[in-house]
């Protein structure tokens, strides 16, 4: 039997807020295009309500496959999973778990959270440099883009030249 909108809406979805330039940018991680933004936190959070009923009911009329919220999801992680290495690899984690006077699944874990942390942190910030970057030209040239006072000049026919140099 098919959920209606008002038990979806019940289920724990998860709910992201980002401050964004003077308001609030908020989208439910599991529903994919799902989003608004708000002056206030409390404005963001109410709206996203709305725009998740409305995903929802699209999603029902059009028969589309609504996931579930990743907290229903978690039981097909079981926190377990084999990893094959070279012995030298091998013996050198062992070594360092030993001189950190932790078991070698403790220090594999404690490296996997880290690498993982500055991971996430480097897709943020590559996300954001692209959002923040100009768009690019159409036909850029590498050269000219990397001398100083470069000039965009449209040519008004969906073609744009970059020109170094002072106009």
């Amino acid at each position: 039997m098919k959920k209606t909108v008002e038990e979806y809406m019940k289920l724990p979805y998860t709910i992201e807020i980002t401050p964004d330039d003077g308001s609030y940018f908020v989208k439910v991680k599991e529903l994919e295009g799902c989003m608004t933004v708000g002056e206030t936190k409390a404005e963001a959070l109410e709206m996203i309500y709305d725009a998740m009923r409305g995903w929802l009911e699209v999603a029902l009329e059009d028969g589309l496959k609504i996931p579930l919220p990743e907290a229903l999801c978690e039981d097909k992680y079981s926190g377990k999973f084999a990893l094959r290495m070279t012995k030298t690899l091998h013996r050198k984690l062992t070594e360092a778990a030993e001189q950190e006077g932790v078991s070698i699944n403790q220090y594999m874990v404690t490296l996997l959270a880290e690498n993982n942390a500055l991971h996430e942190v480097t897709v943020m910030l590559r996300k954001q440099q692209a959002m923040a970057a100009p768009p690019e030209a159409e036909y850029a040239d590498p050269i000219v883009e990397k001398r100083p006072n470069t000039k965009v000049v449209s040519l008004g026919d969906r073609r744009t030249v970059k020109l170094a140099g002072a106009i």
